[in-house]
């Protein structure tokens, strides 16, 4: 797994992208807010990170996306596909090891100090 996680690390807006419409149909910039809010500001993807990773997944199958009219409104919502479902457990299984992982040397490390 070593050699994939500079790959897995650029990723990240990927997950959050997947994880988030898994729950709901959602347009870019509701993703933007969506990531800002649950991250608690943690997180601050603009629209020029959210919109080329939106294109990238439904180029890949793991997105689609449909055109509405809400509120006099048009705007593109995106929905997760079936292998967008399966890349987001897959990326999910990543990241928690990473995380794992990443953990358990910072508590050695103060185990360590």
């Amino acid at each position: 797994m070593a050699e994939n996680n500079s790959n897995f690390m650029s990723g990240v807006p990927e997950l959050l992208i997947l994880r988030l419409v898994r729950e709901k149909e959602m347009y870019g910039y509701e993703l933007v807010q969506a990531i800002r809010e649950r991250s608690k500001e943690a997180i601050a993807l603009g629209e020029g990170v959210i919109y080329p990773v939106l294109h990238a997944l439904e180029r890949d199958g793991a997105l689609s996306s449909s055109r509405k009219t809400v509120n006099g409104r048009s705007r593109v919502y995106y929905a997760l596909t079936a292998a967008g479902a399966k890349r987001l457990d897959d990326l999910a299984g990543n990241w928690s090891r990473l995380t794992d992982a990443i953990q358990s040397i910072l508590v050695s490390g103060a185990q360590h100090a």
